[in-house]
């Protein structure tokens, strides 16, 4: 048992040194983005385990269709939640209102340290959110592929619809 506690020990000490080493002065919440990937992995593992306890067939690969409606839908869905003024009461506990960054999206600083910070980064950056969102809509095409790929229509489309809107601002001014 000491042998152990004494490995348990000196494992911590190096993941501080490392820590240390790699942050310098920066605010760094490795331990948070570690419980990140530690729940993404249980998400992903739930996953698996109900489709195979529900008879559920995960697929070998996705049809071309849904991949382009899950691509289209994961990058609208993923700038709603990360950037939208409406969602910006779901970002208010972690971040703090600095302004616009675009058409209807907001910038936003990341507040807290810690898992606040983390959080907060997670939910203010599309790239970030884009990875949850994609396999939110995976998972919803094993569990629920009818409702999915009505709502993944649905994302696309509005995610087209702004390309539209861009272009016609953009014919605009280039007419003026």
């Amino acid at each position: 048992m000491n042998a152990f506690r004494e490995a348990g020990s000196r494992l911590c000490r190096l993941a501080r040194s490392e820590y240390r080493r790699y942050a310098g002065d920066a605010d760094r919440p490795l331990g948070g983005y570690l419980g990140t990937m530690a729940a993404y992995t249980a998400v992903i593992g739930g996953i698996a385990v109900g489709a195979r306890m529900s008879g559920r067939e995960i697929p070998g690969e996705m049809p071309v269709k849904d991949l382009a409606l899950s691509a289209l839908a994961t990058h609208k869905l993923s700038r709603l939640l990360a950037k939208d003024p409406v969602t910006s009461p779901l970002r208010a506990p972690f971040t703090a209102y600095q302004g616009t960054s675009g058409p209807a999206e907001l910038r936003e600083a990341v507040r807290g340290s810690g898992v606040r910070k983390t959080v907060g980064e997670l939910i203010t950056c599309p790239f970030c959110t884009s990875v949850w969102v994609g396999t939110a809509f995976t998972a919803g095409l094993i569990y629920l592929p009818r409702f999915t790929r009505l709502a993944m229509a649905t994302l696309a489309a509005l995610a087209g619809a702004d390309m539209l809107h861009f272009l016609h601002g953009w014919l605009q001014r280039k007419s003026s």
